[in-house]
Order: C-alpha cells, then sequence, then structure tokens
C-alpha cells in the first residue's frame, strides 16, 4: 500500500511539473488580446496594430483592444489584472511603464512586480511643433511669446504621457507662461491643434512628420541628443537654449507577472523574428520609429531605468501626483 501510495505521488507530481511547458507548446490555441490603454489612433495604438499584425502571421490572431483612461492607468491596470496564461497581453509605453506610476498615487500596478516584461518594441523621438498661426520660429521665440502674452499660450497634450511631462517640464524650466491642457490620446490633440484650438504640443516623429512635410505644422526643436536625419535643419532642445531636454516614446509588450517563462520566451522569440521581417521595418520606417530587439530581462533592466528617469522628469516640472 505504501509503495503504491508512493507510487501515485510520484505520478501526480510529474503530473504537476509537466503541465507548464506543455502549456507552452500548445500555446497559443486561441487569439491573444493586446491591450492599449490608449484611445485608436494615436501613436501607440498605431504601433501596437503594426505588431499585432505581424505576430498573427505566426501566433495566431492578435485582438487589439483599447481601453483608454486615466493616464494610461484604466487598460494597465486591467491587463495587470488577467489571468497569466498569456492570452492577455499589455502594449507599454514610456506612458504606461514609466510615467503613470510617478505621477498617479494609486495608479492600480507597479511595472516592475506586476508584469513579467517580453520584449521592447520601438523607440521614437519628440518633436516641439506649434501652429503656423504662432508668430514663433524658434524656441526662444515661444518663451518671449508667452512671457509677452500671459494666459494666451496653450499647449495640449494626453494625461500621464511624455507629452504631458516634457510640456509641463518646458513649462517649469523655461518659465514660460503656459497652460497645458489634458486630453484622453495623441489623436484630439493634434486634431485640434490643426484645426486652431490649440498653439502647440509634443509629438513623436512617428506622428508628426506628415504635418511638418504639409507645412500645416511648424517644427521648432527635437527633444533628442543629436539632430534627425529627416529634419537636418531643425535643431535640438538643447541647441535651442534648453539643458538636458531629452525625451522619447518607447513601446513593449508585457505580461501579467505569473505568465509562464516558457510562453514569455516563445513571445519574445516571435516578436524579435517580427522585427526583422520587411513588412514590420517598411512600417517602422514610414513611423521614423527604431526598432528594438532583445530579451525579456533586457526589457526588464531598461524598464528599471526608465522608471528613475521619468520618476526625475516628473519631480522637476512640478507635476502634482494624481489621487
Amino acid at each position: 500500500m505504501i509503495v503504491r501510495r508512493l507510487f501515485l505521488a510520484a505520478l501526480i507530481a510529474c503530473g504537476v511539473q509537466a503541465a507548464e511547458p506543455l502549456a507552452a507548446q500548445t500555446y497559443p490555441n486561441r487569439p491573444i488580446r493586446l491591450i492599449v490603454p490608449f484611445p485608436p489612433g494615436g501613436p501607440t495604438d498605431v504601433m501596437g496594430r503594426v505588431i499585432a499584425q505581424q505576430l498573427s502571421a505566426t501566433l495566431g490572431p492578435i485582438v487589439v483592444e483599447n481601453r483608454p483612461g486615466a493616464g494610461s492607468t484604466i487598460g494597465t491596470k486591467y491587463a495587470a489584472g488577467a489571468d497569466p496564461d498569456g492570452y492577455t497581453l499589455l502594449f507599454g509605453s514610456t506612458a504606461s511603464l514609466a510615467i503613470a506610476p510617478a505621477i498617479y498615487k494609486n495608479a492600480g500596478y507597479d511595472p516592475l512586480t506586476s508584469f513579467a516584461p517580453v520584449a521592447q518594441i520601438s523607440d521614437v523621438p519628440y518633436i516641439l511643433v506649434v501652429s503656423p498661426s504662432l508668430p514663433a520660429k524658434t524656441v526662444q521665440d515661444v518663451i518671449a511669446y508667452g512671457k509677452a502674452n500671459p494666459g494666451k499660450l496653450n499647449f495640449g497634450a494626453p494625461n500621464g504621457t511624455p507629452t504631458f511631462l516634457l510640456a509641463a517640464l518646458f513649462k517649469r524650466v523655461t518659465n514660460t507662461d503656459l497652460l497645458v491642457v489634458p486630453y484622453k490620446g495623441g489623436a484630439p490633440v493634434i486634431s485640434d491643434l490643426l484645426g486652431g484650438q490649440l498653439q502647440g504640443t509634443f509629438e513623436t516623429t512617428s506622428v508628426i512628420l506628415p504635418h511638418i512635410r504639409d507645412g500645416s505644422l511648424r517644427p521648432l526643436a527635437v527633444a533628442a541628443r543629436s539632430r534627425l536625419a529627416d529634419l537636418p535643419d531643425v535643431p535640438t532642445m538643447i541647441e535651442s537654449g534648453v539643458p538636458d531636454f531629452i525625451g522619447d516614446s518607447w513601446t513593449g509588450i508585457a505580461a501579467p507577472v505569473g505568465t509562464p517563462p516558457e510562453i514569455i520566451g516563445k513571445l519574445n522569440a516571435a516578436i524579435n523574428t517580427a522585427l526583422k521581417s520587411p513588412e514590420v521595418i517598411a512600417a517602422f520606417a514610414r513611423l521614423k520609429a527604431d526598432a528594438k530587439s532583445g530579451t525579456p530581462k533586457d526589457f526588464g533592466d531598461f524598464l528599471a531605468e526608465e522608471g528613475k528617469r521619468w520618476g526625475e522628469f516628473a519631480r522637476l516640472s512640478g507635476v502634482e501626483p494624481e489621487q
């Protein structure tokens, strides 16, 4: 009897040990949801759909699900609480995984403990653009205009995003009289900027370049360490007299913490392969985005450093943490 019990216990133990690898072997066998915590049409959503479409060719259906609100925290918190089975993933970004935890007291998740990093996807620099109706040809012109016209200068930015933090930081470090108007997403900001309701914003090259090229928006400076090949005549913010002003927008995929490592590895391999595909290379070229491949550990280490960097930006900007 004792021998039989030991034999049964051994079988059960083997079954438990084999269950996780078996799940990874059959994964995925149903559609995967990719949560984008922003409205459709914005830069994060556009990038997410590019990757989802390519991954669908190897992993089966990837359904993009937009869950915007509260500076990206609603959708991100939802993804963090999903079953850790690999079928609900977060398309994270600078906003959701670095900035929101610094400016929301009760974001409802911790980027380093609520998620298992899967892979970084992209990196895109920001540009300061203004409406042609604003009589400003340089960054210093914008600063002078704000000081000479109190209460008349306004920038739009999605709440809780790099755009919002960069606008607030610009206002603080240059002492410019500037109203930063919060929005729910990037697309409405561009719409109102083109429509004349706003005078400026910071936005990524992936979104703003077509409007710069057709003359509907005027670029003043790039928030990068060096000038961009596509805009060689546009100076950096540092060249424009704003020291250490560097901001970029990155994206990456994360899974709820507890997702089996074998599934994380399978997703990481598929993403790195997708980033090398002609389709994604062409799409990223159109979006002026740099592909960032690497291991889950690479992305995890990156998240830790970015949290510190944007946390310091939040402190310097003077943005008050929200409830």
